[in-house]
Parts: C-alpha cells; sequence; structure tokens
C-alpha cells in the first residue's frame, strides 16, 4: 500500500464513486473537472494506494426476500486468540451473516443478519448461528428500519 496525499479533485472522485460506481469515466472526469485520461490516472492511483478497494453493486434486501435484518450481540465463553479464530473463519461460511465486527465492551462481536421473516430468522438461529463455535450468549435484536442506511464514508 502506498502512501497517497488525497487532495480535493480525489475527494471529489472517492464521493462519486461512492454513489455511483459505475459511472462513465467521461462524467466523472466531468464532475472532477479533469479531462478522461487525467481522471481515469487518478482512480488508479487511488486503487494502488488501496483507498479505492473495490466495486460492487448495493442491492435491495427486501427485492430479495429479506426483508428483515437482526443485529446479534455475541459473547464468546473465552477471550483467546484460537477462539476467536475459529469463530471468525465460521462466520466466513454463513452468508446470510452480512457483517460481523470485533467490538469492546460488553459483548465480544456484533453480526448483522439478514432474514426473510422471523421464521426464517429462528431457522438460521437454530441451524446456524447456535452452532458457532465457542459461544457462551447470543442476543438478537430485530431492526424496525434503518433510519440512516450505509452510504460510504464521509470523505473530508
Amino acid at each position: 500500500m502506498k502512501n497517497h496525499e488525497i487532495d480535493k479533485i480525489d475527494k471529489i472522485i472517492l464521493i462519486e464513486l461512492q454513489r455511483k460506481a459505475i459511472l462513465p469515466i467521461a462524467e466523472l472526469a466531468e464532475r472532477a473537472g479533469l479531462s478522461p485520461s487525467s481522471c481515469h490516472r487518478r482512480v488508479k492511483l487511488l486503487e494502488q494506494a488501496g483507498i479505492i478497494t473495490g466495486y460492487t453493486a448495493t442491492l435491495d434486501g427486501k427485492q430479495l426476500g429479506l426483508a428483515n435484518e437482526f443485529f446479534v450481540e455475541v459473547s464468546l465463553a473465552a477471550q483467546t486468540e484460537e477462539a476467536f479464530e475459529k469463530f471468525e473463519k465460521a462466520v466466513q461460511r454463513v452468508p446470510e451473516i452480512l457483517e460481523c465486527h470485533l467490538m469492546s465492551g460488553q459483548f465480544d462481536y456484533l453480526l448483522r443478519v439478514a432474514a426473510a421473516d422471523a421464521t426464517d430468522y429462528e431457522r438460521i438461529h437454530r441451524t446456524k448461528l447456535s452452532r458457532l463455535p465457542g459461544l457462551q450468549r447470543l442476543q438478537s435484536s430485530l431492526a424496525l428500519r434503518a433510519v440512516k442506511a450505509w452510504g460510504g464514508y464521509p470523505v473530508v
């Protein structure tokens, strides 16, 4: 990873790509006040520096039949490197777990889990979450609605 100083034009490029990664380079260049070749060069430098790590499409969970999201607080029985590694490897194999964060505070991990409905979440809980290695406690909360959904990092 190379050290890259982010300037005003880089910030415009990053903001626009977070909004719409499929933006044609000519349109991105126009928004940044650059020629397409200069803009393309800057995007490549941002990628090489590790600031842009990839491109994804944002999907609507409801349209995919996954109308519910649950946040699950996980406490492990042991806080050892081995316990963390086993848990983290197992989490990678559960597609319904959208995110997993190692936390400080009263629990070890916070999971974001997608489910069709409460019955589907019960199935995920029973057949997948409760079988994760090293568990001591799971505490689940249903997200009623997203007040502010992830839209990218602030580029200031």
